[in-house]
């Protein structure tokens, strides 16, 4: 089995690209509990690339496709979500679907980068994660999952015999 695990960047300052002193030391925490990746994703915007790089981690690759979404997915959604609401929306069709899709079809291109036991890490923004997750496992009642994706949270979604069988939401437990 093979692993993908799907974070969301930590704190900044809007409208400051860059992480927060906060967000650094949180990144670092969560980071320390996290173990090895044979290879690591982010968006192409600083906070995802200074997430990983604060979490330990370094960087193999950037995609635009982490960094926003599509003007016709925003339209669609209205923030803060549960995962209920995401499940919702993504079944209505339309461009938040599609968009899942695509979403699944980079983390299925990004397996191939790990081996038999290997985990990939990809760290991007709120939405998308959510998103990722009901584009990898499309049939999966993701509603228990709770509310949205905080700081630093994000899925494990766990890949085997050319599909994603199964996911779990990762917290990060109160300071």
């Amino acid at each position: 089995m093979r692993v993908i695990e799907h974070r969301r960047h930590t704190m900044r300052n809007k409208p400051n690209p860059h992480l927060t002193q906060a967000g650094v030391t949180l990144a670092r925490q969560v980071g320390e509990g996290m173990g090895r990746f044979a290879y690591v994703v982010t968006s192409t915007l600083p906070r995802a690339y200074e997430t990983a790089i604060a979490m330990g981690y370094a960087v193999h690759e950037q995609r635009e496709l982490l960094a926003s979404m599509p003007d016709a997915v925003d339209r669609e959604l209205n923030y803060p979500m549960a995962f209920a609401t995401y499940v919702d929306v993504v079944r209505r069709g339309g461009a938040t679907a599609r968009y899942a899709a695509e979403l699944a079809a980079l983390l299925v291109e990004l397996i191939g980068n790990a081996q038999e036991g290997e985990a990939v890490l990809v760290v991007s923004h709120g939405a998308i994660v959510e998103l990722s997750a009901f584009g990898a496992l499309p049939n999966a009642d993701l509603s228990a999952w709770g509310g949205e994706i905080d700081y630093c949270e994000g899925v494990r979604l766990f890949y085997e015999q050319g599909a994603f069988v199964r996911g779990e939401v990762l917290r990060v437990p109160p300071t």
